[in-house]
């Protein structure tokens, strides 16, 4: 039962990702994203990290996309569509980069060495998703990227407003 729950949270996942890249509307893509953020989610919850799984929902599903359709809507995006001159180039690109993401892929499950698994991986099982080991991975472990994450997002938030605000 669970492995059957598994396949539909990735299927629905996968497709709401594929909604956000091929969406020709920027609403339709936030809402894309937002069933996205769910159904990872539900894939934190199956991986019993409850605690994820709630920050998943009420940080990235809540609070920031509600103020991304927010400014989205602020910049009326029903007018017209994204990029329509530009479509081919940035069909190039984006198979350039799909095909450059795969082979990183490929590249890294294929240097995989069970041997060498991150010390994460090692912890007893009843230890993965409490709310300590979290604390401990995300200001420990990681806090650069958890501190590079907030500027990127502080910065994309001033981006929106000074866009919003010139053409005013």
């Amino acid at each position: 039962m669970e492995t059957s729950f598994f396949y539909l949270l990735e299927g629905i996942a996968f497709i709401a990702a594929i909604g956000v890249v091929a969406s020709r509307r920027v609403f339709y893509a936030a809402l894309s994203l937002i069933v996205c953020l769910c159904a990872l989610a539900g894939l934190y919850l199956l991986l019993d990290s409850p605690f994820i799984a709630a920050v998943q929902i009420i940080v990235y599903a809540g609070a920031i996309m509600v103020l991304f359709l927010f400014i989205i809507m602020l910049l009326d995006p029903f007018t017209a569509t994204a990029y329509p001159d530009k479509r081919k180039r940035l069909i190039f690109f984006g198979t350039t980069l799909g095909a450059a993401a795969l082979f990183m892929i490929y590249s890294a499950l294929r240097s995989y060495d069970p041997a060498r698994a991150p010390h994460e991986l090692l912890r007893p099982a009843g230890s993965i998703g409490t709310v300590a080991n979290f604390a401990q991975s995300l200001f420990g472990d990681y806090v650069f990227p958890f501190e590079a994450t907030s500027v990127l997002i502080l910065v994309a938030i001033i981006g929106t407003v000074v866009l919003s605000k010139r053409q005013t």
